[in-house]
């Protein structure tokens, strides 16, 4: 490198760069967020160089030298940038060579592409960013979940479908179904991880690495599962970054949804939950109100996220093989993608975590309709076929309410036995919400026991796969 602001490209070209176009080119002010993978990818790929005997020990240990002070620098916030640093790459090797000259710093990039040395630096943070982050935050979100639900087994409310009062349910039932998405999240991103822990790192610039480096060398120092076999594949696969952003849309998808039916439980309508202050907000002009701001953010950046996702995979559909430009576009929403991801794991952690339950709201909301189903089965339990009576229960709901009764636990034996002779005195045992719930007791219920079950077949998941 002759000069301090001289481009790694720059040998062929003699006129000067448009302005504009350097920025419109430029990536630093967002991929210097990769620079300790950068670093650590330079620091083994130039061990695998001295390995060749293209460096020496001493050259080896100079550069080793020069980016350890050149991760200081960006630990503590004192590296300088200049206004020639393209990306995270060209900023590290320029100033490795202000720290041990250019002719040695000249010397790390041999047989080295940015094609190869981009997406290894991009696959090493994705990997960082699962296992040290999200990875361990969705353990905590379902643990988080589960806790709760063992602590509040005892607490029914009303199930919904078409959000319409369908059946009685656990509480904790609702949310070991949200446990459950997350935990299959969770397996899911493990999955993404293996997919993308694979080392392109010695592919060249598409054809290979020209003085025989050994890869697996290179692969097994910077912790990679495998090496990509084919050298076009390498240095061009951006899938595990549409892995990544599928699975980030998918898990908002969830957290969209149980953001939703929080918000809902939350309406002075429902009742059923109050968020803790420190996930909600007020309104300035109505003192009265408590806005459940966090619950309504999660549900909006799912569309974000999507968003990032699809707009990454328009700028993907029609690229030749093997790298281009566009391929460029890839961190910034990856970038917002993953933090934005990380953030709402925390906030949903927060939120489930700290939000109080009105048993009572909940238990005032359960209806003697809602019991109607169980009416029916009392009748099949008799060998009445379901289908029958399925229709003989829908009677005994229409005349409580041509008689204005407020449920059918108000009609007398004699009406009940008007509509069919089959109902016995025993049919009001049927009126128990207890009793509802503790009948679906097979794997997957609401019964007491099925719901422990379920949630200690989370934790075992959740636990097994850590």
């Amino acid at each position: 490198m002759s000069g301090s602001t001289q481009k790694l490209w720059g040998g062929r070209f003699t006129g000067e760069t448009d302005p504009l176009m350097h920025l419109y080119n430029a990536s630093l002010p967002y991929d210097y967020k990769m620079y300790k993978a950068d670093l650590e990818g330079t620091k083994v790929y130039t061990s695998g160089l001295q390995k060749l005997g293209l460096l020496t020990s001493e050259e080896l240990e100079k550069i080793h030298y020069g980016l350890g002070e050149i991760k200081k620098e960006w630990d503590n916030g004192t590296f300088k940038r200049h206004p020639n640093d393209e990306d995270i790459h060209t900023a590290n090797e320029r100033r490795l060579g202000e720290i041990i000259g250019t002719h040695i710093a000249g010397k790390v990039h041999t047989g080295r592409s940015r094609n190869d040395q981009c997406v290894t630096d991009l696959r090493i943070y994705c990997r960082d960013i699962l296992v040290e982050k999200l990875l361990p935050f969705m353990i905590d979100l379902v643990q988080v979940i589960t806790k709760r639900a063992e602590n509040e087994i005892d607490i029914l409310m009303p199930g919904y479908t078409h959000l319409q009062r369908a059946q009685p349910i656990r509480w904790s039932h609702w949310l070991s179904s949200y446990a459950t998405y997350f935990t299959e999240d969770y397996k899911r991103l493990k999955q993404v991880l293996e997919r993308l822990n694979k080392c392109p790192l010695g592919a060249g610039a598409i054809a290979g690495h020209p003085y025989g480096i050994d890869r697996q060398y290179l692969s097994d120092e910077l912790g990679f599962n495998s090496i990509i076999g084919n050298s076009l594949v390498a240095v061009s696969d951006r899938d595990f970054i549409v892995d990544i952003m599928f699975w980030s849309t998918l898990f908002m998808n969830h957290i969209s949804r149980f953001s939703e039916d929080l918000i809902i439980y939350s309406t002075a309508e429902f009742g059923f939950i109050k968020l803790s202050d420190a996930y909600s907000t007020g309104s300035s002009l109505m003192p009265q109100k408590k806005n459940a701001d966090s619950l309504e953010l999660l549900r909006g950046k799912s569309g974000r996220v999507f968003g990032q996702l699809s707009g990454f995979l328009m700028s993907l559909k029609g690229i030749p093989s093997t790298y281009d430009k566009d391929m460029q576009e890839d961190k910034e929403p990856l970038f917002d993608c993953l933090t934005t991801v990380e953030h709402s794991i925390l906030i949903a952690t927060g939120v489930i975590s700290t939000l109080t339950v009105q048993k009572e709201n909940m238990q005032k909301a359960l209806t003697m309709d809602m019991l109607s189903t169980d009416l029916a089965d009392y009748l099949v339990m008799k060998g009445v076929p379901f289908r029958e009576t399925h229709h003989i229960s829908g009677e005994c709901v229409a005349l409580a309410e041509k008689l204005n009764l407020s449920g059918i636990d108000k009609l007398t034996l004699e009406q009940y036995q008007e509509i069919d002779s089959r109902f016995e005195k025993d049919l009001f045992e049927t009126f128990n919400f207890e009793k509802s719930v503790e009948k679906r007791n097979a794997i997957g219920g609401t019964a007491k026991s099925a719901v422990l079950k379920q949630l200690a077949s989370l934790n075992e998941e959740i636990s097994s796969t850590n």
